[in-house]
């Protein structure tokens, strides 16, 4: 009896290990990528005060940007929140707040829309893309579109939370884009030797390293959404470019700006 209750004991603490160890993982990632995201944008947004000169010449000059920027970065919090309330215990908070999350993700896609129609609609078009504002427009509501996707995905399978967790970090991947390309190192858009990719596509498909080895070290194999949502992203780099390229998106693209007036 006693060894039965010490064995007992013993497997109840290594799923007890295995859990703290899982919900340090997804807190831990969720600080990374929000690090990622104040990298890209501290010089145009979060510390413009201290980069004056180049967030005139670098920063969107709309206020509307300005409230882009706090909500987009109002999800990166969110990420960081909801693991930790599920490592305290507080699951009926984490429910509660993912109604919020859920909701914020729709005043995302709203944004998200609209933001990159302001900027195509420039004189000068995107700030620091030397590409077609029509054609850039692929990059922005490609990503955007993955992360309404896996959002809804991830509320769909809001009882299954190995899903679910994985389906929220890739759904932030189709957003993080924005701030890998704007990281503060030359070269960020320089083309790869492989079509279709540049060096902030590599950078941003690296994320998907420290999901794929916590799956391997976790589960002996790749978790379905890590595979095929994984996958996803990557081939999704490329397809924009190509879709971008094509004479029905720029009409298309065209007939969108022109949404916004002369």
């Amino acid at each position: 009896m006693t060894l039965a209750a010490t064995t007992l004991s013993g497997s109840a603490a290594s799923r007890l290990e295995g859990s703290s160890a899982e919900h340090r993982f997804y807190v831990g990632f969720a600080v990374v990528m929000a690090a990622a995201l104040l990298l890209g944008f501290a010089r145009t947004f979060f510390l413009r005060t201290w980069f004056p000169e180049w967030a005139q010449l670098h920063g969107a000059p709309e206020p509307f940007f300005l409230f882009h920027g706090a909500v987009f970065s109002l999800w990166f919090v969110l990420l960081i929140v909801q693991p930790s309330l599920v490592a305290a215990g507080r699951v009926d908070l984490h429910r509660r707040f993912g109604r919020f999350g859920a909701g914020l993700a729709v005043i995302m896609v709203g944004i998200g829309i609209v933001g990159p129609l302001i900027a195509a609609r420039r004189p000068g078009g995107f700030i620091d893309v030397p590409m077609s504002p029509l054609q850039f427009l692929t990059i922005p509501w490609v990503g955007l579109a993955l992360f309404a996707i896996f959002v809804t995905l991830a509320i769909v399978n809001r009882d299954n939370p190995q899903s679910h967790k994985r389906y929220m970090l890739l759904a932030s991947f189709g957003i993080l884009d924005a701030a890998v390309v704007r990281w503060p190192f030359d070269n960020m858009m320089a083309p790869l030797p492989i079509p279709g990719f540049d060096v902030s596509n590599l950078a941003l498909d690296l994320f998907l390293v420290p999901i794929i080895v916590w799956d391997i070290v976790s589960r002996g194999r790749l978790h379905p959404v890590t595979l095929w949502g994984g996958l996803a992203v990557i081939a999704s780099q490329p397809l924009r470019m190509m879709l971008g390229e094509t004479s029905a998106w720029l009409a298309f693209a065209g007939w969108a700006v022109g949404l916004l007036g002369p």
